[in-house]
């Protein structure tokens, strides 16, 4: 069997171990040869070309390279490959089925939660494990799941009224009443402070 990186890189040396791993990927299984100390992030990045899993800090720090191992949030810069071996990922590339946009997906879209997008995935897939977890989460609950991903843009209004979005859809509701919900609540606590200072 040939290695799936053997178009990118050059061969491994003899002496350098490798390691057969199958994995599915967005539902589809991939085998490959690799080298026990490649992470996942590489693997789909390079090995995969699924771009939408970015590489930012390579610390878990900022959150960019999340994605879905067995459903649940991991930073895939931090998780070797070879981990991954007899599971299932889903990257951003996964979320969407056929032409028809996760409810995470398309509440990033109308509540302009895009930004530079450099971010996005890692926080839509945090989003969606946080979903399949607790399909109606509060504002709070929301900020405490994502916050192992960083936005530079600083703009996380706009990714929470996205989350809260995606639940209203998911549970049947009107999206756009749960952010008016929110953003009433937002006003009120602005005008709160505003009189106490």
């Amino acid at each position: 069997m040939t290695s799936l990186f053997e178009e990118i890189a050059e061969p491994a040396p003899d002496d350098v171990p490798v390691n057969r791993v199958s994995v599915t990927v967005n539902g589809k299984r991939r085998t490959a040869d690799i080298e026990p100390r490649l992470l996942l992030a590489h693997f789909l990045r390079q090995g995969l070309k699924l771009t939408g899993t970015h590489t930012g800090c390579d610390t878990t720090n900022c959150g960019a390279c999340t994605v879905l191992l067995d459903g649940k949030a991991v930073k895939s810069c931090t998780v070797l490959a070879v981990q991954a071996d007899g599971r299932d990922v889903t990257t951003v590339e996964g979320m969407a089925t056929g032409s028809e946009l996760d409810p995470v997906q398309e509440g990033f879209k109308d509540e302009h939660a895009l930004q530079c997008g450099f971010c996005t995935p890692g926080m839509m897939l945090s989003a969606r494990a946080l979903l399949n977890e607790n399909p109606e989460p509060t504002e709070d609950e929301i900020r405490f799941a994502l916050s192992g991903n960083l936005c530079r843009c600083t703009g996380y209004q706009n990714i929470v009224k996205a989350v809260l979005w995606a639940a209203a859809k998911e549970n049947g509701q009107d999206p756009r009443q749960a952010v008016a919900r929110y953003e009433a609540a937002q006003q009120g606590r602005a005008q709160q402070n505003g009189a106490h200072q």
